[in-house]
Parts: structure tokens; sequence; C-alpha cells
């Protein structure tokens, strides 16, 4: 399953976001502060274990998708996440 998480703070644009998708959207608050807890950056990409331990991680503005080895290495990250 794929998950986005918006920083706490960024609210303002959430309805727009997921409207007509099915991508569920968890929203960070200051309490949860996932975002630092997590070590994340805006467009990265966290790939889970079945036990929810992170096996890696792609920023999506270093790592642009339209790059094909780019796209290949978070492919096989989440194929081998299965």
């Amino acid at each position: 399953m794929l998950v986005s998480v918006n920083e706490a703070g960024l609210e303002s644009g959430n309805e727009g976001f997921v409207m007509g998708k099915s991508m569920p959207l968890l929203q960070d608050t200051p309490g949860t502060n996932a975002w630092a807890r997590w070590q994340v950056e805006y467009r990265d990409v966290v790939v889970l274990d079945a036990q929810g331990r992170r096996r890696s991680v792609q920023n999506l503005t270093t790592n642009d998708l339209s790059v094909p080895a780019n796209f290949a290495a978070l492919k096989q990250s989440l194929l081998d996440a299965r």
C-alpha cells in the first residue's frame, strides 16, 4: 500500500490533493512530528518492509523518476519490500 504523509502546517491543499484519488493521505501534526521522527524531506519515498521497518529512502527531487535508472531503482525497492 502507498500512503502520502503531509508535513505539519501544510494542510491547506489537502482537500484538492485527495479529491478523486484513492491514495490515503495522512496529515502530520506538531504533536506527532512524524517528519522529524522519520527524518524525511519533502518528496521522499520511504519504502518499509512487512514489519514496518525502513528499507530505503529515495527523494524524488534529487532522483527524478523521468530518469530510467531512478525509476528502475524505486521500482526494485518496492518489489523487494513485498
